[in-house]
This record gives C-alpha cells, structure tokens and sequence, in this order.
C-alpha cells in the first residue's frame, strides 16, 4: 500500500472534496460511501501517498498507538524568540 503503515507520523485532516468518488478505507478495508464525511489520513505529510478513512477506524487506529502525529514523534523546533535568546 505505497509505505502508507510505514511511516514514522502521520497528518490528519477532514476531507474537504465533494466528488462523487467512492473509496477504501485503509483501515478496516471497507468502502467509503460517496459525498459521506471522513479524514484525509496523509503518512509523513506526503499527500501523494495519501488515503481516506473513515473517521471511527482513524480514532480506533489512534487509540491502539497505530497513527502518530507528527508532533508526538519530531520535537517541536524551538520559536523565533527562543532562538534568539539563546544566542545572547
């Protein structure tokens, strides 16, 4: 499935697209019914390789530790201030 269970974080999003497509859940395998609300599931931020899924298999799949989110595996990256500051 393209790396898409190998990646280190993940990025989540509601799926905004009002296309008429139907699609498979990477999760539980089942279809995603045209035009229905679910999440844009996107492995390290990479929207090429990204999957729709359905908005209860992302929160099991979150609650089981299957989907990282990025700022739970990379530190954030110190602000503006912070690295100035540091420097004096």
């Amino acid at each position: 499935m393209d790396g898409f269970g190998d990646a280190r974080w993940y990025a989540m999003r509601p799926a905004g697209s009002r296309k008429p497509a139907t699609y498979r859940c990477p999760f539980c395998r089942g279809h995603l019914p045209a035009l229905t609300d679910h999440l844009l599931v996107l492995p390290e931020g990479d929207a090429t390789r990204r999957r729709h899924a359905h908005t209860a298999c992302v929160t099991r799949a979150r609650a089981n530790g299957r989907l990282p989110l990025r700022e739970e595996v990379e530190p954030l990256r110190p602000g503006l201030l912070a690295r100035l500051l540091r420097r004096s």
